[in-house]
């Protein structure tokens, strides 16, 4: 299996999680985001060690970002054919694997700023949309899914593409090469685990 979240995938979790000020038109998922965002801003634009860092934005993510919800969505129809055991280890190394990801991706990032644009209604929650400006690179258009009570993101968008769909199709692909084994799942994201640096 490729690693579980591709390079893209990264990139635009760990942007759209961090987006910040600028909102045109406030709503609660707005300003959500825009509370979030500005946490996670002043965390990957400090001049603290990367190590640090990444202990500061763990919880951050933990209690803003549905990664259960994702988690569930990804294993699509696998979810229910796996046993109570299968399903709460796949959820532990999964929220294992999305937090080195998008942690992962704090050394990348300094001197950022970011655009709250606006939001509209969808099916699954409010798209709140933002423009994100790294040094020496292009715009970037992102969207956070947020739903919920309490408000949290359910997923995110970069390039057009949806976090959850891409990482589902993943999931789904490799389990059909392995008879539909969650155990055979379970087994490499925690090889992914071990072997994270």
């Amino acid at each position: 299996m490729a690693n579980a979240f591709s390079r893209r995938a990264a990139l635009g979790a760990f942007a759209a999680l961090t987006l910040g000020t600028g909102v045109a038109h406030a709503s609660p998922a707005t300003d959500f985001v825009t509370s979030f965002g500005n946490k996670l801003v002043a965390v990957v634009n400090s001049s603290t060690p990367l190590d640090q860092k990444k202990k500061e934005v763990l919880p951050l993510l933990q209690q803003n970002v549905d990664v259960s919800g994702i988690g569930r969505y990804c294993l699509g129809r696998y979810w229910k054919t796996a046993t109570p055991e299968q399903q709460q280890k796949y959820l532990s190394l999964f929220d294992q694997v999305l937090v080195n990801t998008i942690t992962d991706q704090i050394g990348n990032y300094q001197g950022v700023h970011f655009r709250v644009t606006g939001s509209s209604v969808t099916p699954d929650g409010e798209r709140v949309t933002a423009l994100i400006d790294r040094p020496g690179q292009p715009e970037v258009n992102m969207q956070l899914i947020v739903a919920g009570s309490p408000l949290k993101v359910v997923d995110m968008y970069g390039e057009g593409a949806s976090l959850r769909m891409n990482q589902r199709g993943d999931y789904s692909s490799y389990l059909s090469r392995h008879g539909g084994d969650v155990n055979a799942l379970n087994s490499a994201l925690a090889r992914q685990i071990n072997n994270h640096h």
